[in-house]
């Protein structure tokens, strides 16, 4: 049988499990199978310790539940997974043992940890119907955020791409159906409250893995603005989408000259959520970079690797997929997203090196490399948001190559204004997705003098040194004075190329959308 083309006007590839919390005791749970938690002891010699939830499990086994999970090769290592039989000896089939690491000196394990078990252990059970989750949930005030945790671990630790294979696949296991969390009152108020949350925020991060892993061909600027304004459709969002035509009207030069190479015409899309009962709320600005493939244009990238260049949007997937959440949670925050959407494609309407192009602001820029095309469309993307009125920017990209030869596949680079660095890196931190925050030199501005305009779009001299700062030096001349602002280059962390890790699968990874909305609920 056929299986359905991705629907990239909202839904999600491969459906999101259901959640529900319950307070039965896990020895008793009739689920396919009851995920635990297990420490590593190393002033013990190494021995095991179930971590906390799992105590009438291990009761059980009449203390021979970590002896056998020992001789089934466990270790208690961060993430790893160990599956066992029960035999009958609980009301589930199977025991699924997910390392978590030394046991915690405190009330509540690492939450990146234990996020990442969670993800590890719900993928490895693809193809069950139901699961239940018996892991350490502290009775204090780390309570929501350890479960926060759990859920979000869950939840996307159990994405899949649909994709687009004709035959069926004889050893393809669907992702998990069900997912039960146990705590220990399942009528909580607090803890229904953290469930709908985990489940809104999920759904974000696997639309914008959805929208990236699109191929390219399926998701060009035309395409990608009209998914975005029908995955709005409904939501409350005021919804703004500007074309080739108006683009151009409207003074968007680097838009413009970007996508003008293309056949697949550009679009400036912005969304926008008003908090009803506010007054005078702090106003933020997210700007995604999306460009929906990217050749390098005229300055033509190599051709090894460059079909990951579809994952070139992932700023405005995270953006678009951001606000629908926004719209759903509802902070007492004033939000827009701009979506700044371009396919670079060298042609012979293309944009060349050598072009002086007018910006948004009225900022002249002398074009040296195509291939540095990113930059242009966020700059008249920042600057109308800047003209529109707000008090902060946070602006995610898929920038340069510097971050990943700097920081990584994991860490993404952080550039701007000392209130907004602060705010994002707080943010990510406290959501796993972590920053590192880069300075702005001054001798780099300096690099990016022109001799006919008034900035070079790069290093004058074609110097990649600073590679990923010149990035953030060229973006800070196109916020106005006074507003806080944040550069998040993702250019790593946006797509994993590995196998599957951790809540990760393997392509989109949906950073930094939980950043994000972190971060607004800190100005909120």
């Amino acid at each position: 049988m056929r299986r359905p083309a991705l629907n990239v006007r909202g839904e999600p590839s491969v459906s999101q499990p259901s959640l529900s919390l319950v307070d039965t005791d896990p020895a008793e749970l009739a689920v396919d199978a009851i995920v635990i938690g297990l420490h590593s002891q190393p002033d013990e010699g190494g021995a095991l310790l179930p971590a906390a939830g799992a105590e009438s499990i291990a009761a059980a086994f009449d203390g021979k539940l970590t002896s056998t999970l020992a001789l089934l090769g466990a270790s208690g290592a961060p993430g790893e997974v160990t599956k066992l039989a029960t035999l009958g000896t609980v009301s589930a089939p199977l025991i699924v043992a997910v390392g978590l690491g030394d046991e915690p000196s405190g009330s509540a394990p690492n939450l990146e940890t234990l996020r990442r078990g969670t993800g590890a252990a719900v993928r490895a059970l693809a193809g069950s119907g139901t699961v239940a989750l018996a892991l350490p949930l502290p009775d204090d005030a780390d309570a929501p955020g350890v479960l926060r945790a759990i859920l979000e671990g869950a939840l996307l630790g159990s994405y899949k791409f649909a994709g687009y294979k004709t035959k069926p696949q004889p050893n393809r296991r669907e992702p998990v159906a069900a997912l039960q969390i146990h705590v220990p009152d399942a009528s909580d108020a607090a803890a229904t409250a953290e469930l709908e949350r985990a489940a809104t925020v999920a759904k974000a991060v696997r639309l914008t893995r959805d929208w990236v892993n699109t191929p390219p061909n399926s998701l060009r600027p035309p395409e990608f603005a009209d998914a975005v304004v029908a995955a709005a459709k409904g939501t409350g969002l005021q919804v703004e989408v500007l074309d080739f035509d108006e683009l151009k009207a409207g003074g968007y030069g680097g838009i413009v000259a970007v996508g003008q190479g293309s056949e697949a015409k550009p679009r400036l899309v912005k969304l926008t959520y008003v908090p009803e009962g506010v007054d005078n709320p702090t106003r933020v600005a997210l700007v995604g970079k999306g460009i929906t493939f990217d050749t390098g244009g005229i300055s033509i990238k190599p051709a090894a690797g460059m079909w990951e260049m579809k994952s070139d949007m992932a700023g405005a997937a995270a953006v678009g997929a951001t606000m629908l959440a926004i719209a759903a949670l509802k902070p007492g925050v004033a939000v827009s997203g701009y979506l700044a959407i371009a396919e670079n494609m060298p042609s012979g309407s293309a944009y060349r090196p050598g072009d002086v192009l007018t910006m948004f602001n009225g900022k002249r820029v002398e074009i040296f490399n195509t291939d540095a095309e990113g930059r242009l469309v966020l700059a008249d993307a920042i600057a109308r948001a800047c003209a529109d009125g707000t008090d902060y920017v946070l602006e995610a990209s898929t920038l340069t190559g510097g971050q990943v030869i700097s920081l990584g596949k994991r860490i993404s680079g952080l550039m701007g204004s000392d209130g907004a660095i602060e705010l994002v890196k707080a943010a990510g931190d406290k959501v796993g997705e972590p920053v590192w925050p880069m300075p702005l030199p001054e001798e780099v501005r300096k690099g990016m003098e022109s001799d006919i305009a008034d900035i070079c779009q790069t290093n004058a001299n074609l110097d990649r040194a600073g590679h990923m700062l010149q990035g953030g030096v060229f973006l800070r001349e196109f916020v106005a004075e006074g507003v806080e602002w944040a550069h998040i280059d993702i250019a790593g962390p946006s797509y994993h190329t590995g196998e599957p890790t951790g809540y990760w699968a393997k392509g989109g990874t949906g950073v930094p959308v939980r950043t994000f909305l972190a971060a607004i609920d800190s100005l909120a």
